[in-house]
């Protein structure tokens, strides 16, 4: 039977945003047109489903070849294989580098290692997440991390300078730098309750006061490491862990709006860092 079909040609290029995320989840061309047809596509737009598998594969395909460029971002902006409006390319990017909370959660704090990477199989089978997915998320923590942690200058401004991020994920990004780098042991029972927004809140208390830009502006990792001298100073609060009473007067005394507390001296006492001044 004979499909009739209209075409029009342009030099822009067409980005269908169902298809991506899709695409983004680590969906096969095949599970993707099921999803699709169950979303109702094919009585929206009188399709067949032949139709919409050719359709889907070559969105596949431009997805693929972006990629290279979403790898860094400026490129894609700069770029002229592709012609895609500004605030299309804009969703590209904040859509590429958004990652799903269960998954980060997983491998908050953890050292972004060929190790780590090898137990994804685990962590997809845990959070439902596919595989592909997975390794996409994991593989733009490791990038973002490379590119930034021997910078000078704020995090946030850093990540969102090379990777062209909202504020909001950039500062998510910021949290995720900062527990990889200071090594903190996220997944002890006794923290097992807190979301990641919990932790990166606390990352943000941290890097505003306590780290080395916090101290000294001129100093060269200045959002990333913590204090040497100021953690070694901090032993005295382990007691405030252990001591309910103690640490109930000083929250009321001292930061009585500050509920994270708590969160923040178990991060503090849980951290493993990259010497011994930090493990303590």
């Amino acid at each position: 039977m004979a499909t009739d079909l209209d075409v029009f040609v342009g030099n822009t290029t067409r980005i269908d945003e169902e298809a991506y995320q899709l695409w983004l989840d680590g969906y096969s061309v095949l599970d993707a047109v099921s999803i699709r047809i169950k979303n109702g596509i094919l009585e929206q737009t009188g399709a067949t489903s032949d139709v919409l598998e050719g359709d889907t594969m070559d969105h596949y395909r431009t997805f693929q070849m972006l990629e290279r460029f979403l790898h860094s971002p400026p490129k894609l902006v700069n770029q002229l294989i592709f012609q895609i409006p500004p605030y299309v390319q804009a969703m590209l990017i904040e859509k590429y580098y958004t990652f799903d909370e269960a998954f980060v959660r997983e491998v908050l704090g953890k050292k972004l290692s060929k190790g780590t990477k090898k137990d994804l199989d685990d962590v997809s089978a845990k959070t439902k997440i596919t595989l592909k997915s997975c390794r996409r998320q994991f593989d733009n923590f490791k990038r973002v991390f490379k590119v930034v942690e021997e910078m000078k200058g704020p995090l946030v401004e850093n990540i969102q300078q090379h990777f062209l991020l909202s504020d909001r994920l950039a500062r998510d990004y910021a949290a995720i730098v900062f527990f990889a780098n200071n090594r903190f042991e996220t997944g002890k029972k006794k923290l097992q309750y807190l979301t990641f927004q919990d932790f990166a809140y606390c990352a943000e208390q941290l890097i505003q006061n306590w780290t080395l830009g916090a101290v000294d502006h001129m100093a060269d990792d200045i959002d990333v490491d913590l204090d040497k001298e100021f953690l070694q100073d901090l032993k005295d609060l382990k007691v405030l862990i252990t001591d309910k009473d103690l640490l109930d007067q000083h929250k009321s005394t001292s930061l009585p709006a500050d509920h994270q507390l708590p969160n923040i001296c178990w991060l503090i006492h849980s951290s493993r860092g990259k010497s011994s001044s930090t493990q303590h």
